[in-house]
């Protein structure tokens, strides 16, 4: 299995420690959003929440999210330190995550999201612009092993809250659960800190402003880096209306119990690791667009498949096929958008590219709770198909980008 790995990748497995510990986490912030998530019906109907109150909820996570990539990507890249910012997003979520346990009222309930939004994107340009200076070579491959990391989080997490939900209180689970995300911080801190070193180009200070601001112009200027994050946006805007609405629809139209939520959800990120990996290697052989065109493509037919399923099984195994073609492309597209930037400002980049993603995603769940109060939970998935679809017709706009073979890992 090993030698086969290798074959494919053509990366030695020892190399590969780093990307597995970075993507071990980015499955830990994505454990605290899943978790959010799973535990939302159960808020909303021990607070008294409405669909929409529910959905401004999780726009507060992204409006946070958004606005913590005004100065995300400038502490990444003009300080160097991606191993201490991504310890210190998983540290200060998981202390969220435990507040939001403590929270009583919808007004400290969204004081907690906030920070869980701030955290798990100040996360992405430290880990994401990591792994691809770490492997320029193999940049699919390794930022897939970091996008498997988010879908393991989104499969354990679901799973476990579940269960736990049986025998505890939402706010019990809330706590318990940032448990794992402290240990998983502190791993990656002993660990990564001696790889994180400045490269040819940068002092051990960091990068100058004059230099910096001269990057985010050349990157601004780019129609293919602007285009590939709008595209991304939209995908984002359905992935999002699923993970907020998918558990509702689950639990409020279908009536299945909390475990049979907690596996439609682990099925559909169990999805997600199993193509992850073999896309992102894909995309290194053959090109990104490809491989992200016939992912969005399958995405749409699927979402709109969903809606006419009614029996649980059948349902279920969708919603898994659903999760292998949303979460195969996630890391080809972060590998095409640092194809097309400089290495030393790829922190900018990736929070330009999740500043549009956390914008667009900011408005799904407050439409598609108006929506689902007004005609009902169905008419969501159909919105959630139409954003999918501007995502397909906007890839054709982007230049059939010809990945670019660099040096080797530093």
């Amino acid at each position: 299995m090993i030698a086969a790995v290798e074959r494919l990748t053509g990366l030695h497995w020892k190399g590969q420690g780093p990307a597995f510990l970075v993507g071990l986490g980015h499955g830990g912030t994505h454990w605290v959003i899943a978790t959010f998530y799973v535990l939302l019906p159960f808020i909303t109907k021990d607070l008294g929440l409405t669909y929409a109150q529910a959905g401004a909820l999780v726009t507060v996570f992204h409006i946070s999210a958004f606005a913590a990539n005004i100065g995300s990507g400038a502490v990444v890249d003009m300080t160097g330190r991606r191993v201490l910012v991504q310890f210190s997003a998983l540290a200060i979520g998981a202390g969220a995550l435990m507040a939001t346990g403590l929270a009583q009222e919808i007004v400290w309930l969204a004081a907690a999201v906030i920070i869980i939004g701030i955290t798990n994107n100040l996360w992405h340009p430290a880990a994401i612009s990591f792994v691809s200076r770490r492997y320029p070579n193999n940049r699919g491959y390794a930022l897939s092993i970091h996008g498997m990391g988010a879908s393991l989080g989104d499969t354990l997490a679901p799973v476990a809250t579940g269960g736990l939900l049986v025998w505890l209180s939402w706010n019990a689970v809330a706590m318990v659960n940032a448990v794992p995300v402290f240990a998983i911080a502190a791993l990656i801190l002993a660990t990564l800190s001696r790889l994180d070193r400045p490269s040819e180009n940068e002092s051990r200070q960091g990068m100058s402003l004059a230099v910096y601001f001269s990057g985010i112009a050349g990157m601004v200027r780019d129609r293919a880096v602007l285009g590939l994050c709008a595209m991304t946006g939209f995908r984002s805007m359905t992935q999002q209306g699923l993970l907020v609405f998918l558990p509702l629809y689950l639990i409020n139209e279908l009536e299945t119990s909390p475990w049979v939520m907690g596996l439609a959800m682990m099925g559909m990120q169990i999805g997600g690791l199993i193509a992850a990996p073999v896309a992102g290697a894909w995309s290194d052989r053959i090109g990104r667009r490809p491989v992200v065109l016939g992912g969005l493509t399958a995405t749409t037919c699927i979402v709109v498949g969903l809606t006419v399923i009614r029996h649980e099984a059948l349902f279920i195994a969708g919603v898994a096929m659903l999760g292998f073609v949303l979460f195969a492309v996630r890391p080809v597209i972060h590998s095409w958008l640092m194809d097309l930037t400089p290495p030393d400002m790829g922190g900018s980049a990736t929070s330009l590219m999740f500043g549009v993603q956390s914008g667009l995603s900011a408005i799904v769940p407050v439409v598609g709770g108006i929506l689902a109060d007004g005609w009902g939970l169905p008419v969501v998935f159909y919105m959630l198909a139409a954003t999918m679809l501007v995502a397909n017709a906007m890839v054709y706009l982007l230049p059939n980008h010809e990945v670019p073979r660099g040096d080797a890992a530093i």
